[in-house]
């Protein structure tokens, strides 16, 4: 292997990670250090004897000196290894050695013995690999006794091609380690199963105890302990205070440790400035999960925010996540926990509809609104400053959830946008998503330490692409949410509107017209003076209907007949026609909100079930949350598309960039601009920069005739009024010609010579670079309107290629591309090439960080690029790819 060089310095920070293992524990990876050498062979006592015969293919009972100099200097280059960290202890550690010149290396880990079977193989394997690839390798073998079945099967499933052979009862393995389909669909997979245990461990502990629960009646600890003791949880809880022998009549602890049996979840409710003297207690007597309910990080300046993040540093680093600071708390209504751990007073209806918020003081009405309202919650998590536990961590959670059908989220900012729209694609494809986005023109100063404001564009691509149902106000949440939580989804955009009133059924039909749903006939009136049993018959006839998708139904009481009659008729008839279960119905019933008793359906757990119907104060409200509801379903029918990928060099462009911002290159040149594209399949119309007239008409014939001229001002070159540009020259005199009123108008010598491109529909690809998103694709096509309406679609990353299809046709000017007027149709299938091209080398290179190809000319015969700008610069968004870890 060679000499051994000394480690550098520092390793790269990038390396470093906080990961949740399969059991919803925490640790902390890093490189190791030199001094690290204590603790490596304090790690190296606690394995057993079996352990060590593994990993060494020996006894091995004790590291000498020089083993311990080995294993703990590393150079990072050659040599590499990572030690995963719980609290002060070293459990686990994984490491490679670079054969010789070969870009091959040896791997190998060992996980101590009270920590095995927790993923931390898996882990330790995806972040060597990764850093592996930054090393220049691409390729591990790996030497495990046949015996180490568990070994084996860490190298066997993580989704690499492994190659094995077996010699003297020792396997062989040999694989390739850049990323696969496979690969990373087990990483993800993983990941997900184990943030949805963290939370888990979470929402479903079997004993919490209140650290700071308060004999004080004006204290948050005594409210979250009263609170717990009214919802009647179902497990023990175990108040702390040194100062009481008991709180509320619960015997009381001095500390956690005094505590006899387990804790499962420690509720904080303790001053900011004790919090993290509470973390090694909780880490030795195994808590699972914090909710700090304290105030005095973050939101309270930038002191606050320092010990926000060393508290969650601290609190990772002990295997624990935490919910907070600043946090409401965390609510569980099934019967088997009753858990309400937060500071709001009452415990709401169950049902299945879980709720992520931010605010706490929002999240109180939210509560208090969803129980006056009818629907029920599966679990609720507010979160305050967010500085661990975030909405993505729910999202995963609620994947797998059987107990969760609708999902609302209240986000004032977002932690990982990019991973947002990854999990909320995912789930939106079986469970809808209605999300509340504040914060438009600011950001809470409690959110500071883990969000960046994002912008508005990025936001609406995300959730358009993701299937998010995006409403403007808590009040349109509960409206969508009702219509999701007890009607199922429209099969299509026909509706009916039935009622008794025709002022209501005008207003109900111009809003559904104007929301973009079709009207499958005229509104149905039976008339103020018909009674139940009309008004049902009415119903039930619009339900039968083949032709309708959903029912509206507008209803203004009588003065003669209560109203309840008429509720009952309604509810009967639709049994009768069974379209609670195949068509869903809104009412304006009694101007009610929510829904009414008569309207109710009950579930086989006695609450408010599938079937009932939801009751708006208006027929605006009412058609508003259908025509939501419409397109989220035409959404989840549509196709969901694949992630495609080109044939490109993404390793040669990955040495370019780089190479260039070694050079500290951030405004790529011709030459250069080329050169990357290329790469990505993506060629630009030939062209020469000249500086003088004859040197123009010398690199015309070259090109060969016809030739355009432009100038090397942006600001000339892509004017209307071709004042910078001039067309289809064909002869050094036309060239000459051109040159000097171009060089007249810019005063400049130098300009571009290209080849004359064919007719075409002139349009811009964009990559658009958001400060905490990351990249979006926009598409739109050239001219004063267009820039002058922003006529441009916009798309985030990753692209499918059901996303490539719909950007090239979003813009409202896109019908110019597909024959409008007689113009003969653009091949819209090279165009989606050329977005695929575009957006593969954005997801390869986050150094991109603005990329123009302008114009480009549509055609039927294809595509073609005879303009083309970039630029690059270190990423500063925190990206959804490489190794499992928490951001």
């Amino acid at each position: 292997m060679g000499e051994e060089a000394g480690p550098p310095q520092e390793y790269p920070r990038q390396w470093e990670a906080d990961v949740v293992l399969s059991d919803g524990g925490t640790v902390h990876i890093r490189p190791i250090v030199p001094a690290d050498k204590d603790k490596l062979i304090a790690f190296h006592g606690r394995l057993s004897d079996r352990t060590r015969y593994y990993r060494y293919f020996g006894p091995y009972p004790r590291m000498p000196e020089r083993d311990v100099q080995r294993f703990s200097q590393v150079d990072y280059v050659n040599r590499v290894a990572f030690v995963a960290l719980l609290g002060d202890d070293i459990v686990a550690v994984g490491r490679f050695d670079r054969l010789g010149e070969q870009k091959s290396a040896e791997v190998a880990f060992v996980v101590e013995d009270a920590h095995q079977g927790r993923g931390l193989g898996s882990i330790l394997l995806e972040h060597l690999a990764a850093a592996a690839r930054e090393r220049g390798l691409r390729r591990f073998v790996a030497e495990v006794l046949a015996e180490n079945s568990t070994m084996v099967r860490v190298f066997r499933d993580a989704g690499y091609q492994v190659s094995r052979a077996m010699e003297e009862g020792v396997v062989h393995l040999e694989f390739d380690i850049d990323p696969t389909e496979e690969s990373v669909a087990v990483a993800r997979a993983r990941e997900q199963a184990a943030e949805a245990r963290s939370v888990h461990n979470l929402l479903r502990p079997r004993s919490v105890a209140v650290i700071g629960a308060s004999t004080d009646h004006s204290k948050i600890g005594h409210a979250v302990l009263t609170n717990l003791l009214t919802a009647d949880f179902t497990g023990p809880v175990y108040p702390v205070n040194p100062e009481h022998r008991s709180v509320r009549g619960v015997r009381a602890y001095p500390s956690v440790l005094d505590i006899p049996d387990e804790v499962d979840l420690a509720v904080v409710a303790i001053p900011a400035a004790g919090v993290n003297e509470v973390l090694d207690d909780c880490l030795a007597k195994g808590v699972k999960t914090l909710v700090i309910v304290s105030s005095g990080f973050s939101e309270s300046g930038p002191e606050g925010r320092e010990v926000e993040r060393e508290m969650v540093r601290a609190a990772r680093v002990h295997g624990m996540r935490v919910v907070g600071p600043n946090a409401l708390g965390v609510v569980n209504p099934d019967p088997e926990f009753r858990l309400n751990a937060s500071l709001a007073p009452q415990l709401p209806g169950r049902g299945r509809t879980g709720f992520f918020c931010q605010s706490g003081a929002l999240g109180v009405a939210i509560l208090e609104t969803a129980t006056e309202r009818g629907l029920g919650l599966s679990t609720f998590v507010s979160a305050g400053n967010r500085a661990d536990l975030s909405g993505n961590d729910l999202l995963q959670y609620w994947q797998t959830d059987s107990a969760t059908d609708v999902v609302l989220l209240y986000l004032e900012s977002f932690g990982n946008p990019r991973k947002f729209a990854r999990l909320a694609r995912r789930l939106a494809r079986s469970k809808p998503v209605v999300v509340v986005k504040s914060g438009r023109n600011s950001v809470r100063a409690g959110l500071a330490a883990t969000t960046v404001e994002i912008d508005e564009t990025s936001v609406q691509a995300l959730f358009e692409q993701s299937g998010v149902i995006r409403v403007e106000s808590v009040a349109q949440m509960f409206d969508t949410a009702l219509l999701l939580a007890h009607q199922p989804l429209p099969q299509g955009d026909r509706v009916s509107i039935v009622g008794n009133s025709s002022a209501l059924g005008m207003i109900a039909a111009d809003v559904a017209q104007a929301q973009g749903l079709q009207l499958a006939h005229a509104p149905v009136d039976v008339g103020a003076g018909a009674g139940p049993d009309e008004f049902a018959a009415a119903v039930r006839d619009a339900a039968l209907r083949s032709d309708v998708d959903a029912l509206i139904t507008v209803f203004a009481p009588p003065v003669a007949v209560p109203g309840t009659a008429y509720a009952r008729a309604l509810r009967e008839a639709l049994q009768e026609a069974d379209a609670a279960q195949s068509k869903p119905v809104v009412t304006t019933f009694l101007a009610a909100e929510g829904v009414p008793d008569e309207l109710k359906v009950l579930g086989p757990d006695g609450t408010t079930g599938k079937g009932s119907v939801p009751s708006y104060p208006s027929p605006e409200r009412s058609v508003l949350a259908l025509a939501r509801v419409t397109r989220y379903a035409q959404w989840r029918a549509a196709p969901k598309g694949h992630f495609v990928r080109p044939d490109v060099d993404g390793e040669q462009a990955r040495s370019l960039v780089e190479q260039w911002l070694a050079e500290g290159v951030t405004e790529l040149g011709d030459e250069r601009t080329v050169s990357l594209l290329r790469c990505y399949g993506v060629d630009v119309v030939p062209f020469r920069k000249v500086d003088d007239v004859e040197a123009a008409v010398g690199a015309a014939e070259e090109l060969g005739y016809p030739v355009v001229l432009k100038s090397t001002s942006g600001k000339l070159r892509h004017r209307n009024d071709l004042v910078g540009v001039r067309l289809d020259l064909g002869s050094p005199e036309a060239v000459r010609t051109a040159y000097d009123d171009v060089r007249q108008v810019s005063g400049i010598d130098e300009v571009y010579v290209q080849r004359m491109a064919g007719r075409g529909t002139s349009c811009v690809i964009d990559l658009i670079d958001d400060p905490s998103f990351g990249t979006l694709v926009s598409f739109g096509l050239s001219g004063v309107a267009s820039e002058l309406l922003g006529d441009k679609a916009y798309r985030a990353l990753p692209l499918t290629d059901v996303d490539v299809a719909s950007l090239v046709r979003a813009p409202r000017a896109a019908p110019l591309l597909v024959g409008y007027r007689g113009v003969e149709p653009a091949n819209l299938k090279a165009l989606e090439d050329l977005v695929l091209r575009v957006a593969t080398l954005a997801e390869d290179l986050p150094e991109v960080r603005h990329l123009a190809l302008q114009p480009v000319l549509a055609s039927s015969t294809g595509a073609v690029i005879t303009g083309a700008r970039v630029s690059l610069g270190e990423s500063p968004v925190a990206l959804d790819a490489g190794p499992r870890r928490l951001r």
